[in-house]
């Protein structure tokens, strides 16, 4: 007998969004119902499975439903790799999406719209966010995709979020190549963090120190050497293979951190050539992102 879950289309699978408060859920949700997308938030974890089997049952079916659920969900601490399993066995797999952030950037959030975290208590800001980082850390471990919002604007999540769904929806695995600044502390969401300060730097050359990786004159120098082409072409290779692994595996989306020093010039060179060889493959698709370009 045919599985039913094999039949349902990757577009229609369930799916799931949470994640640290502060991170954007609302506008997740909003972005979802933009494309389509029957949202429910803050829905316990127990009526999830309800939720969706009786929009399938609607005539006519709603067969694309999103859940966005938080802390502030009555069974939060209920096991949501067991209601996942649930939804894997009557649906096709859903797809769990995390939102996360820097904890400075969700403080900042919270006091610049003067509301208290639901888990502080009578404690601090800080706590509140520490208990709720501690307790979704399970949840975060077993998600599909791993946005971090800490320098995307709203217009970003959004781009970041219609690319995302819409590789789901064509079946083809999504690749983000995001160029950072060691010195601002590495991207805790990267599947591979590598680090490209052995290439020339081009902040000692005065005449590029103020342009961006961006810039031909700054990507020109930094990709002119051999060493830099090689080790371009050897990772591309070697994410290649890895694509296929990630694949049997069901992995559907991959970061890719790429550090320099500072996030200026060698990373956002090397993160463009990336995205440019990644994108000539089947596949694939590709999201460029540059975390540290505009810092000081």
């Amino acid at each position: 007998m045919t599985d039913p879950a094999q039949d349902t289309p990757i577009s229609q699978a369930p799916v799931i969004i949470t994640g640290m408060s502060g991170a954007g859920l609302s506008t997740a949700a909003r972005v979802m119902e933009d494309m389509g997308w029957y949202t429910a938030q803050n829905l316990p974890y127990t009526l999830m499975v309800d939720l969706v089997e009786k929009c399938r049952e609607l005539s006519p079916p709603i067969n694309k439903v999103a859940v966005v659920t938080d802390v502030r969900s009555r069974d939060f601490g209920g096991d949501l790799t067991a209601i996942v399993k649930q939804l894997q066995i009557r649906f096709n797999n859903p797809t769990l999406l995390f939102l996360d952030a820097r904890d400075d950037v969700l403080v900042r959030r919270f006091d610049s719209v003067r509301r208290t975290h639901p888990l502080q208590g009578s404690g601090t800001l800080q706590t509140g966010i520490s208990r709720e980082r501690e307790l979704l850390a399970p949840v975060k471990e077993m998600a599909d995709l791993v946005i971090n919002t800490s320098e995307l604007s709203l217009h970003d999540l959004r781009r970041v979020m219609q690319n995302s769904f819409a590789t789901l929806a064509n079946q083809r695995q999504h690749i983000t190549v995001q160029s950072f600044g060691f010195k601002h502390g590495a991207p805790t969401d990267a599947d591979i963090v590598v680090d490209v300060r052995f290439l020339p730097n081009p902040y000692w050359v005065p005449e590029l120190r103020l342009f961006r990786g961006t810039d031909a004159a700054v990507s020109d120098y930094v990709l002119q050497s051999a060493d830099a082409q090689q080790f371009v072409q050897r990772f591309v290779d070697m994410l290649q293979g890895m694509m296929a692994g990630y694949r049997r595996e069901g992995k559907s989306f991959v970061s890719v951190g790429v550090g320099c020093t500072g996030g200026h010039h060698r990373s956002v060179a090397v993160a463009e050539e990336l995205a440019k060889r990644l994108q000539a493959l089947d596949g694939i698709d590709v999201t460029v992102m540059h975390r540290d370009i505009s810092r000081g």
